[in-house]
């Protein structure tokens, strides 16, 4: 069942057409993101302000084989005409603002593995779900912030123009065509924010209540990272665990013994150490365990960054085996009596 919400906040927009970004085409077209090819219970969430369209999926394998959950905050691609009509550059800031395409990685490993499985509809030019709701610029509010809400003291990265509503991209500069209304504001964080990561704490502590623990892997993609001094492979996943706060160190250990096996060269916590996500829901003391994975974007996309490219299948595989792994672990520091029956 959906949240009930203020219906001031539904009534400020109207239902209307959203769009996918078609980066082949640097336009748009009128369609929802994918959501076939993966069973078990799911159901959408939130909703995204100026469409009937959920913004949230989450799909919850019956038995839940595993206790592991895959999130993509950033995979969000479904934009009302409204917003792209307000944005400077919508093509070019939606392509780096996204994660782009991390929804098919993560539907392909949580299908090799049985994983649970929380993607997001509602794009991080709208809201981004790896910020705290107070993490904002207020100059961007008409009437700044009447409300007096501080910045979040755990992320304030809105003043470098990546706050819980982006403004500027390093290159690209502002993204935005004047202020939004107050009220606009509140309801990307009461329809999307809010319940997106109520319904992760729910689904975290259902596999923590069958499993004895849990694991969230949040995952993102990053642009390719330089080579540490010059002379070494550059990584091509980083895996953050807030320095050691958000998860046991025997999974962390895991992790990189299982992609230094795959010839994955990794680093950690460098320059992605994990945000909100973790700060919010980790909580390694009552079982539930969450690393941020960074997979580089010229590992699975082509070489503008637009479109998966013929090696995507085998990150999906690598970290499907990875999956594998960590959830074993996993069940052993919840004490489970069973094997988890990941898929093969």
């Amino acid at each position: 069942m959906r949240a009930s919400y203020p219906m001031a906040l539904k009534k400020s927009f109207a239902p209307k057409l959203a769009a996918c970004f078609d980066t082949r085409a640097d336009g748009i077209t009128s369609r929802p993101m994918a959501s076939e090819g993966y069973p078990g219970e799911g159901k959408g969430g939130g909703t995204i302000p100026g469409t009937d369209l959920p913004a949230f999926e989450l799909r919850q394998p019956i038995g839940a084989p595993i206790p592991v959950l895959i999130a993509a905050p950033h995979a969000g691609r479904v934009y009302p005409a409204a917003l792209t009509a307000r944005m400077r550059h919508p093509a070019d800031a939606a392509l780096r603002l996204e994660d782009r395409h991390v929804d098919s990685l993560a539907r392909g490993i949580a299908e090799a593995t049985g994983a649970a499985l929380l993607v997001a509809q509602a794009p991080r030019a709208m809201v981004d779900l790896n910020r705290a709701p107070d993490d904002m610029d207020w100059s961007m509010i008409a009437g700044g912030n009447a409300g007096g809400a501080r910045h979040s003291l755990a992320n304030r990265r809105a003043r470098s123009g990546l706050g819980v509503v982006p403004r500027r991209l390093a290159g690209l500069g502002e993204i935005w065509r004047g202020t939004m209304p107050r009220d606009e504001f509140d309801a990307r964080i009461a329809l999307i924010h809010a319940p997106y990561h109520a319904a992760l704490a729910r689904a975290l502590e259902r596999l923590r209540d069958q499993w004895g623990a849990a694991l969230l892997i949040d995952l993102h993609s990053m642009p390719p990272l330089g080579s540490p001094g010059g002379r070494q492979p550059a990584p091509e996943f980083v895996i953050g665990d807030r320095f050691g706060a958000s998860c046991d160190r025997g999974l962390v250990s895991t992790a990189f013994t299982f992609l230094e096996a795959q010839s994955r060269v990794a680093a950690h916590n460098r320059p992605y150490a994990g945000g909100y996500v973790l700060d919010r829901h980790a909580a390694p003391a009552r079982g539930i365990h969450a690393l941020q994975l960074e997979i580089c974007r010229s590992s699975y996309l082509d070489a503008r960054f637009a479109e998966t490219s013929v090696r995507a299948s085998a990150v999906i595989r690598t970290v499907a085996g990875l999956v594998r792994a960590l959830a074993g672990e996993v069940a052993n520091l919840g004490g489970a009596r069973t094997t988890p029956l990941a898929a093969e």
